[in-house]
């Protein structure tokens, strides 16, 4: 991981309407690399009112990562609702992922609520696609 920053900003209107409309959430921006190559950058949007002034806001927010902080805060995991999609890259992510002429990019948005039904977390990721393969078990129910 490299480039990691963390700070209190204004929400885009998509995340704010996933959060529940906060005017401020803590964010924390990060990109990944395979290899000394960058194949991926997430945002993690947390509302302020939850991470504010607790190891969330920290560079490392300790073991367990913010899901253990949050858990730890009372906010209980129940589920995480996920959109993916392929798309071809914005000139600024092929700039930020270094990516060959024609590569797409996979976009997925993660929203992590509570056992109250509270958003307490979406996760923004953008994937090099020629670097990931998704693969998913699910329950037959």
């Amino acid at each position: 991981m490299d480039n990691l920053q963390v700070r209190e900003e204004r929400p885009t209107r998509d995340i704010a309407t996933r959060l529940g409309e906060p005017r401020k959430v803590l964010a924390r921006r990060r990109r990944y690399l395979l290899d000394g190559r960058p194949v991926e950058f997430a945002a993690s949007f947390l509302p302020l009112d939850i991470a504010r002034d607790t190891p969330i806001a920290q560079p490392d927010p300790g073991p367990g990562g913010i899901y253990a902080r949050l858990e730890e805060l009372g906010h209980h995991l129940d589920h995480f609702d996920e959109e993916v999609r392929a798309r071809m890259p914005t000139p600024a992510e092929v700039k930020t992922l270094h990516l060959a002429t024609g590569v797409p990019v996979i976009h997925l948005v993660r929203t992590a609520y509570d056992t109250e039904g509270r958003a307490v977390e979406v996760r923004d990721t953008v994937m090099a696609a020629d670097a990931y393969v998704l693969a998913y078990q699910l329950p037959a129910e």
